[in-house]
């Protein structure tokens, strides 16, 4: 569901730019192979353009946070749904807080053990196939991965602020803990908090996006490319980060 628009928006840019300080300290949340440092993903994005700088095109007013981390999970999945779901894809974006640029990306795949095999429906949402995920690391060891990027990133410095961005609370407040203790995981701190983009979104624009990404890209002009359900992973994707940068510079 890292979903894909263009920054035609920017155009926009006052009246989001002046709620969005509010929205960035308000809507925090504390409920109950090998990884891609800064490398595919990120010339897939430029590629598509979005290497350019942002401050070029607005004044970014300044942000409590120094990085926001834009993360989308995928995972098992089937109708009925089946239990328990585990996470396929584990995509993390970092944006610099001042600038908007994208600075570096986290993507790995992760192998399923519960449900090993992929299901039609699964591969039909996600566009993720079983070679991609048999083989590779277990959630385990990719959340060790991941810490060794946080730390790389200088994201585990004290003196850095950082928030994860996700669309809706699904992410961080159902999948990572519920698959963690079915596991026996613990779950570590800097995922204990987030920026619920549909509701920075709702403060900023004054409605809900009920139908999530469809709704926020018509509400902010954005043309919505790639396919939905998926990370950057695809070729053709471009990543939710993207959205959260629009809905700050675009009113």
């Amino acid at each position: 569901m890292l979903a894909p628009l263009q920054t035609g928006a920017a155009r926009f840019s006052s009246y989001l730019l002046s709620r969005a300080r509010k929205v960035l300290g308000s809507h925090l949340f504390s409920p109950c192979g090998v990884p891609e440092f800064c490398s595919i993903s990120t010339r897939k994005l430029a590629a598509h353009g979005f290497g350019a700088s942002m401050a070029a095109m607005v004044s970014f007013p300044p942000q409590r946070y120094h990085y926001f981390l834009v993360l989308d999970f995928e995972a098992t999945c089937d109708k009925p749904q089946i239990h328990p779901q585990e996470i396929i894809e584990f995509p993390i974006l970092k944006l610099n807080g001042r600038t908007m640029e994208i600075e570096s990306t986290f993507h790995m795949y992760v192998q399923p053990v519960v449900h090993p095999q992929l299901t039609p429906f699964c591969t039909e949402l996600t566009g993720i196939i079983q070679a991609m995920v048999d083989g590779q690391p277990s959630l385990q060891q990719v959340l060790e991965r991941v810490d060794e990027w946080m730390a790389k990133e200088g994201l585990l410095d004290p003196n850095v602020k950082s928030i994860f961005v996700t669309c809706g609370d699904w992410d961080l407040k159902v999948m990572l803990p519920g698959q963690c203790q079915y596991l026996g995981l613990p779950v570590a701190d800097y995922f204990k908090q987030w920026i619920n983009l549909k509701k920075a979104y709702s403060f900023a624009m004054g409605c809900w996006p009920k139908n999530g990404l469809l709704d926020m890209n018509k509400g902010l002009s954005l043309q919505h490319i790639g396919r939905p359900h998926s990370g950057i992973g695809h070729p053709e994707n471009q990543h939710p980060g993207l959205l959260f940068r629009s809905t700050l510079m675009a009113s």
